[in-house]
Parts: structure tokens; C-alpha cells; sequence
């Protein structure tokens, strides 16, 4: 599983025209899920993010986790995390995992990280998005876990 984290002072997905979801300073969180991903990474990865210290303290350092300043996650799906570019132009999918693997283990993700205690907005899986954000530092990470055997 891979997430692309990105600390916003807001951030909104829109579909057909419709803001589905928005939250006001927190992170957003790009997820791509690949075919041997179970709810072991997403439980790892929720985690993760919920502690994560990536916001500033009294001092400008990066001491406060989402938690300690009480920021929200919005979830978007993103299976071309997975793409594959080496070869020719054209992205080759074949490592991300279907929607009928990957749909679950998002929603899954999206309520582990809740449990935490971060409130937590979704995109529309499949659906044609257009996310809108603004970016906080810019803080932008890239998180992976892969399938333990």
C-alpha cells in the first residue's frame, strides 16, 4: 500500500460538479493499494498517519502529530500510484489492484484511521475527481508498506 501524504491548509474532491468532501487543515492522503495489500498495511499505515509528527510546535519544529492539532484526513483513492513507467510512454497499471481488492481496503484504511480519532472525509472510488488543495510548506511524503509474508 502507498500513500501519498500531503499537508494542506485545506482540501476539497469534486464530482460532476459536486463537492463530495472537504475538510479544512489537515493532510491529504492519496492511497494506492496493490494486489497482495491486506488490512494488515492498512492498519500499519493508519497508524502511521494518525502520529505522524509532521506539524510545527511553538518552536517551528515538526513535533505535532494530525492528532495533537486536532487536523482532519480527506482519502482519495489513487491507483496510479502503482504505475509503472519504465518502459515506453505509457503507464502500465498491471501492479494495482482491482476494485474489487482495492475498494475495500480503502474504505478499511479511511476507518482505521478514524478509530484513531481523525476525522476523516473520502473521495468517491472510481469516480472522475477533480481534488483541490493548498498545500501547507509545502509537506509532501511518500509512505509504503508492503505486504509482509
Amino acid at each position: 500500500m502507498r500513500i501519498l501524504l500531503q499537508r494542506v491548509r485545506q482540501a476539497a474532491v469534486e464530482v460532476d460538479g459536486e463537492t463530495i468532501a472537504r475538510i479544512g487543515p489537515g493532510v491529504l492522503l492519496l492511497v494506492g493499494v496493490t494486489h497482495t495489500d491486506t488490512e494488515a498495511e492498512a492498519r500499519y499505515l493508519a497508524q502511521k498517519v494518525a502520529h505522524l509528527r509532521i506539524f510545527e510546535d511553538e518552536a517551528g519544529k515538526m513535533n505535532r502529530s494530525l492528532l495533537d492539532v486536532g487536523g482532519a484526513a480527506l482519502v482519495v483513492s489513487q491507483f496510479t500510484l502503482y504505475a509503472d513507467t519504465r518502459k515506453g510512454r505509457r503507464p502500465s497499471f498491471v501492479h494495482a489492484a482491482g476494485p474489487e481488492h482495492a475498494a475495500p481496503l480503502v474504505e478499511r484504511f479511511a476507518a482505521l484511521l478514524a478509530a484513531h480519532g481523525v476525522p476523516v472525509q473520502q473521495g468517491r472510488f472510481g469516480a472522475y475527481m477533480q481534488v483541490h488543495l493548498t498545500n501547507d510548506g509545502p509537506v509532501t511524503l511518500w509512505l509504503e508498506r508492503e505486504a509482509q509474508p
